[in-house]
């Protein structure tokens, strides 16, 4: 009796999946109680279209099939069905081969799914043993239920190889078993009761091994990388809930995976090959590739619910279903970003799930199949769809990235081993992932662990930095560190799974889901998120609510929902990824190890999955219905991803070794470098001078539209779309940053870093940009901006003394400057504890520290079709000196201050005026806006506008300043550092360059310590040569210029450099506006009395002025207000809304011109002491007209050459300079601070370069290279050529020979100059005009013979016009002076000024002398002239 029923559920499954099977024998067989089915060829086609997977089957069979039913006992042991050694290898389906498969629209794909099911529905009728009348009697069908509830699955060696190109995966697990548990998750022989409507089994997978290899052209393994997963053991739990006994589907699944350990290696071939299997995942999942095509989320669902009626007793399945997590694991659980690739695996696995629990025999279900199909588009249905819980958690796991290297064998004939060496290793604990889903309406995924942190293991690159012999303690080893311990944490990320002894499952308590969006936020939270986990957390929610009953779309591909679905249905996806505090050490160690990694993953040449299509514009695009438009103002669906960094620490220290010349070529898409990497010894250098960066949250949000180019679509073909509408066509980013501060620390010999001293102090900042999907629809709208960025900074502030500047300087060049091998960088001593004061020792003269802050930095760039523009504004910039004062105090010294309102200090009457303070509603300092054409051929092209103003600015060049740049580390030779700092010589340099050392060596903070520190040469174990260094040699200057690149005649950087500016400025409309700058050069320190607001210099120079104390000698240079206006322009404000429309565009060349530039209020005056002031130049200004005119010559070679015709008119006002010896002295003393202080820079600068840039070469060079052999000479590096120094320029000490061939034995005159420029940037004509109506000279002097007596002279210059006409023939020059005198004048005390002796005429020269006579007539005439200073 049970036979009849039992046995065709039975057959009709291995009938089913079975090639060439006897129904007899295999009937007989099964009332037997065993059967045993050897050598079986599985169905393929059958199981590619059951499985729906985007994947061909090549093969696939069964070594032996065991099925064992116990008859006597069927209603208290299970049917075991047994599968020893199982092997399919799968590969990508081809384009042509899934053409028929994936029809282009919805309808069709529902019309074959149809077919299809009624092609299965007939087949299963002929299967079933018995008609529809004769159904099982109650007690009969309760017996079948509990034998297929308790079936047994094992499998012992399931193999899956999938293959593609060269790559190689298999996945083997050596056995697999699912059984039915009690609520103990113990073995036990259940069944669903009236008071526990639940299901229980375990999956136990023993032995899970993954490998990925590389297979040659004739599809053979040379040999055998090491696998990515070995012999990996773990359980899946799977958990039924029933509606009731009837239920036909579980309402609620969990499926949910442990595992202890998990240990994931990947070589450096490996790596590309597993980045191609996660590329692959990602186009599955947006339907690049494979079955997911246009309208394919249509026939998934179908398939879904298909699967849902269809399948019955399909535990058989389970193992290969079940393998599931055990890809989930070994592609996901790394690359977190990627949940996307998680959303589709999961899709397709839910499709199927049902499979497992489903249990009624055939006639049930193919009643039910029209029904379920019929329901499927309405909304009842999906309240049917089960809640179905996927997760996966894992206590440990590690990724340890190996480089490889071939190993010869002895044997012709054995395979080539691969030896591996492991470099960096990443450690996760706690990790967790999972996915709630119910239907199409609600996914969510949530990934998360408790804490990772990242290591440096052996050697890298030759450099043998982490070796066991080098006793250098883990925490050097670990770079990357974030979250907290898993033992401390306890076990929050196991929450609510089914390993969790306090979940609801556990406690036979109905678990409570949450599927609403608004509540599901609520809910989990960043800080939820942060307090389960602590290092990592990822939400991933996608919803979907139905407007109108039809369900439309499927997270599977959005091209899928076709637009007159839009208004169907509501999608939103959200996706929140929240990283912990976290600390990231970026030493040599761990850059170099990464970059290895990118260089390995780049290694490779793999066809794309997909490629973009051709941009293809419908021309006749049907405008949408106004239905169709105010569905889409109703509701628009985007994707919004935030990703957020809670508490981030950076340290970057000085490079202790930089090979990085050797990688980043390769990055960089350029050839690998050739250069030999040889092992080389390594000492860690301590102490360790490093950056530190601290941010306390950095948060990124990107939204885009789900259908982007549907909704573009649409959009751009209204003639006048609304905002919100327009709005959603761009792609938009917003990124926040909050408390970025910096400071420089250092890393002693313990492994301690000392107290930080700040560099930046802390501040936000904020950069939003958004950028426009399908920009080939907008091309017509010139109106419409293509991208947009904004940026913005309230405030930044810099402060550091020389030092700490030198010691930053010294990390860069560490790092930007590869030397070929080992770099030794020594860092100066004494700069370090410059830099780093011990705690309570007072250094006896501190250095000054130089703070500049700037404010309100707001920044905006716009682009459209036809123009890019900028505008913005910068608020105020100020610097300031911190020194050390009198009394421990410290003293502020303002340098530089804007705005200032500099509108009076043109004359000195400032100083007694009442001047008002700095207002905090004072203008920007800048304001600038500037519009530039794309394209220079556009029709419509109305040239680039440049409108610009910059407020007042107050300098003030204190002496501190000069102290600050001319500071110098001691250079201490009786003591040397503790440790050897030292790492080995770069290899190829002679031992012999000890000696020399001494000689380039600069007190720079690099330099090398002095010779007591000979041994490190001496002990280093490296051969040394006197090859060449792989890196650039150091060249004489002559080699230089003889090269291609630097034969350039300064003729020819001429005519490119006028070609620029041309281009430039020929269609430019200008307006510019520059306030004035007043500089003050004091010959002493001018500290900012604690009265006055911190920073205002005019004020700071006003209150000395007054003051009680002699104030310093200071000259005030008053530079003059400029501004430029190009011809016909109509002042605009300097800030426009871009883009923006000028009124009058410029569309021929050079119709801009004329500009007319003018300058008012040049002065200069000094401030003397006891409140004197004394004018050097009087105020004074001028206005001048500038027009250019070009014109193409006819081009004699390749390129058209122009001619320019530059004119320049010059109306100067009156000048007058006085000058006495008070002036001459403080004009003297500060020329002499300056030139001092110059000097020392100098000679610095080139002791640091020789000392950072070039580290020398003695020994002969190459017989090929045209360099002479610099042996013999001393110092070794004065016939060398200094990279770090421009071309044309010598160091110090060069001599070149004297010879024709000489690039620098030819004078060259200025006429050869002119005519050359002419030549060769086609022709210029030059012709400029000045006129000054008056120059007056005066000067001062106390007269010798007089006490009490001053002398003055005065020299007049009249009516001066002066010419410059040059062209190419000929060079004019023309001038004229009206008229030119000098007179004395005396002035006695009480008596003004009065003429010297001979009525105080030293030479008079004009067209009509006065007549002699007149003087003898009239006797003495004495001239009374006021003099006003």
């Amino acid at each position: 009796m049970l036979e009849s029923y039992v046995t065709p559920i039975l057959m009709s499954y291995v009938n089913r999946y079975i090639k060439n099977l006897k129904p007899s024998d295999l009937q007989l067989s099964l009332w037997g109680g065993d059967v045993v089915l050897s050598k079986l060829e599985l169905k393929l086609d059958v199981l590619e279209q059951e499985l729906k997977l985007p994947f061909t089957f090549l093969s696939g069979h069964i070594h032996e099939l065991r099925i064992h039913v116990p008859w006597t006992k069927l209603g208290s042991e299970p049917v075991v069905i047994t599968i020893n050694t199982m092997e399919c290898i799968l590969k990508l389906k081809d384009g042509a081969q899934e053409d028929h498969e994936s029809c282009g629209s919805s309808s069709t794909n529902r019309s074959t799914t149809e077919s299809m099911k009624s092609a299965v529905k007939p087949r299963r009728v002929q299967q079933s043993a018995s008609p529809d009348p004769d159904l099982p009697p109650g007690y009969v069908q309760s017996l079948i239920r509990r034998v297929v509830n308790n079936v047994n699955i094992v499998i012992n060696n399931l193999i899956l190889k999938y293959v593609e190109d060269d790559i190689v995966l298999s996945v083997n697990i050596t056995s697999a078993e699912c059984y039915t548990v009690d609520e103990f998750w113990d073995r036990a022989f259940m069944d669903i009761s009236a008071t526990d409507l639940v299901l229980r089994k375990v999956i136990n997978f023993s032995d899970c091994t993954v490998c990925l290899d590389k297979r040659n052209a004739s599809g053979k393994i040379e040999f055998y990388q090491e696998p990515l997963l070995y012999k990996c053991s773990f359980k899946t739990r799977l958990h039924f809930t029933y509606d009731n006994l009837n239920s036909k589907m579980p309402s609620i699944i969990k499926i949910h995976t442990f595992v202890e350990s998990l240990k994931l290696s990947i070589s450096d071939q490996q790596l590309p090959m597993f980045i191609r299997i996660m590329q692959l995942g990602i186009a599955l999942y947006y339907g690049e590739i494979g079955n997911f095509k246009d309208g394919e989320s249509e026939d998934l669902t179908c398939h879904t619910k298909d699967m849902l009626g269809n399948i019955t007793g399909a535990e058989d399945e389970t193992g290969s279903v079940m393998q599931y997590p055990t890809q989930y694991v070994t592609q996901d659980s790394y690359l977190h970003q990627d949940d996307d690739q998680e959303q589709g695996w999961v899709s397709w696995a839910w499709s199927f799930v049902p499979a497992i629990v489903s249990y009624d025999d055939e006639e049930n279900n193919s009643s039910g199949i029209d029904d379920g199909m019929t329901l499927r588009q309405q909304k009842s249905q999906s309240l049917k769809d089960p809640i179905i819980s996927i997760g996966f958690y894992c206590s440990k796991a590690t990724v340890t990235f190996k480089l490889t290297e071939m190993q010869a064998e002895s044997s012709y004939y054995s395979p080539q081993k691969v030896k591996s060496k492991e470099v960096i290793c990443w450690e996760q604990e706690g990790t967790t992932i999972e996915v709630l889903m119910k239907g199409e309406l609600f996914f969510d995924c949530q990934i998360g662990f408790v804490s990772c942190q990242a290591m440096c293991l052996k050697g890298i690159m030759g450099i043998k930095d982490f070796e066991e012999n080098m006793n250098r303690n883990d925490e050097e080893a670990y770079f990357f560190s974030c979250g907290e311990n898993l033992s401390a944490k306890g076990k929050t990320y196991l929450t609510n799974s089914l390993f969790d002894y306090r979940s609801p499952e556990n406690n036979s308590i109905r678990a409570e889901f949450i599927l609403d969006a608004a509540h599901h936020k609520e809910t989990y939270t960043e800080i939820a998120g942060m307090q389960r986990f602590g290092a990592f957390y990822m939400d991933y929610l996608y919803t979907m609510e139905s407007t109108n009953g039809k369900v439309s779309g499927n997270q599977q591909d959005p091209s899928s929902v076709k637009s007159e679905e839009f208004g169907n249905a509501q999608e939103m996806s959200t996706k929140s990824l929240i990283v912990g505090p976290l600390s990231l050490r970026l030493d040599s160690s761990a850059v170099h190890r990464i970059m290895k990694m990118i260089v390995c993953a780049l290694e490779h040449e793999y066809e794309p999955y997909s490629r973009t299509k051709p941009d293809l514009i419908d021309g006749n695009r049907a405008m949408p219905s106004s239905e169709e438009v105010a569905s889409l103002e109703e509701y628009i669906p985007t994707r919004l991803t935030t990703f957020t960094i809670l508490k981030c620490t950076i340290v970057i220290p000085v490079a202790e070794f930089n090979l990085l010349d050797h990688l980043m070529p390769v990055i960089m898409g350029e050839k690998n470098f050739s250069g030999l990497l040889n092992a080389t010894s390594f000492q860690p250098l301590r102490p360790l001078p490093s950056v530190r960066i601290l941010v306390d949250k950095i948060n990124l949000e990107h939204s885009v539209p789900m259908y982007a180019e549907q909704l573009v679509n649409m959009v751009s073909s209204l003639s006048q779309p609304s905002d919100n509408l327009l709005h959603y066509c761009y792609s938009h980013c917003y990124l926040k940053v909050f408390g970025f501060q910096a400071a420089l620390t250092s890393l002693d010999s313990r492994g301690l870093y000392c107290f930080p001293v700040p560099v930046i102090p802390s501040f936000s900042t904020a950069l939003y940009g958004k950028l426009i999907k399908f920009p080939k629809y907008w091309t017509k709208r010139a109106h419409v901006p293509l991208t947009e960025c904004i940026f913005e900074l309230p405030n930044l502030t810099i402060q550091a003394t020389r030092a700490q500047t030198l010691l930053l300087q010294t990390i860069y060049q560490s790092w930007c400057h590869p030397v070929g091998n080992v770099s030794s960088v020594v860092v100066n001593e004494a700069l370090l504890n410059e830099v780093f004061q011990s705690s309570g020792v007072k250094s006896k003269n501190p250095l000054p520290t130089l703070e500049g802050s700037i404010q309100n930095v707001e920044l905006k760039y716009c682009s459209t079709s036809l123009v890019k523009c900028a505008s913005g504004t910068v608020g105020s910039i100020k610097i300031c000196a911190k020194a050390p004062g009198d009394v421990g105090k410290e003293k502020l010294i303002p340098l530089i201050q804007g705005p200032s309102d500099t509108r009076d200090l043109h004359s000195s009457k400032w100083l007694n005026e009442s001047r008002k303070p700095e207002s905090l509603l004072a203008p920007d300092l800048v304001a600038f806006t500037i519009q530039i054409p794309q394209s220079m051929d556009y029709c419509h092209n109305s040239g680039a506008v440049l409108l610009s103003s910059i407020q007042g600015l107050a300098i003030n060049v204190d002496p501190v300043l000069y102290n600050w740049l001319i500071y110098q580390p001691q250079k201490r030779a009786s003591r040397h550092i503790q440790q050897q700092s030292v790492g080995a010589v770069p290899l190829g340099v002679s031992v012999t360059r000890k000696k020399e050392d001494e000689a380039s060596v600069g007190s720079a903070p690099v330099a090398r310590q002095q010779s007591n520190q000979a041994s490190e040469y001496a002990s280093s174990p490296v051969k040394t040569k006197t090859i060449t260094e792989s890196r650039p040699l150091s060249l004489p200057v002559k080699t230089m210029l003889n090269s291609s690149e630097g034969c350039r005649s300064p003729e020819e950087r001429m005519k490119e450099f006028i070609g620029i500016v041309w281009n430039a400025v020929k269609r430019l409309t200008l307006q510019l506006e520059v306030q004035s700058c007043c500089v003050f050069l004091p010959n002493d320190s001018l500290p900012s009395p604690s009265t006055i607001v911190s920073g205002d210099i005019p004020g700071t120079v006003r209150s000395w002025y007054h003051g009680q104390a002699s104030m310093p000698g200071t000259l005030v240079v008053c530079l003059p207000q400029i501004k430029i206006m190009s011809a016909g322009h109509k002042h605009m404000e300097p800030l426009q809304e871009i883009p923006f429309v000028v009124l009058r565009p410029i569309l021929e060349e050079g119709d801009a011109f004329p500009w007319t530039v003018s300058l008012h209020h040049f002065s200069m005056y000094t401030l003397l002491g006891q409140q004197m002031t004394l004018n050097l130049v009087e105020p004074m200004g001028c206005t001048s007209t500038l027009a250019v005119t070009s014109q193409k010559l006819l081009a004699s070679g390749p390129e058209s050459r122009h001619s320019f015709v530059v004119c320049l008119h010059v109306d100067l006002e009156s000048l007058e300079i006085k000058c006495s010896n008070p002036q001459v002295q403080l004009l003297y003393e500060l020329a002499e601070i300056t030139s001092k202080v110059w000097n020392k820079i100098q000679r610095r600068g080139i002791l640091y370069q020789s000392s950072v840039y070039t580290e020398t070469m003695t020994g002969p060079a190459p017989p090929s290279s045209p360099v002479k052999s610099s042996v013999g000479t001393v110092p070794p590096d004065t016939s060398t050529y200094s990279p770090s120094a421009d071309i044309g320029t010598t160091t110090e000490g060069d001599s070149l020979q004297g010879g024709d061939d000489s690039p620098f034995s030819d004078s060259i005159t200025l006429e050869q100059t002119t005519s050359n420029i002419g030549v060769s940037s086609g022709r210029v004509s030059l012709w400029m005009q000045w006129m000054l109506p008056k120059i007056t000279i005066k000067l001062f002097a106390p007269d010798p013979r007089n006490n009490g007596t001053e002398v003055c002279v005065v020299s007049e210059l009249e009516d001066l016009s002066a010419s410059v006409d040059m062209q190419d023939v000929y060079t004019k020059i023309k001038c004229k002076i009206e008229s030119f005198n000098i007179d004395h004048y005396r002035n006695r005390l009480g008596e003004g000024w009065q003429s010297g002796y001979s009525e105080g005429i030293f030479l008079q020269c004009r067209e009509k002398l006065l007549p002699w006579g007149r003087f003898v007539v009239s006797g003495a005439i004495w001239r009374g002239i006021p003099f006003l200073y």
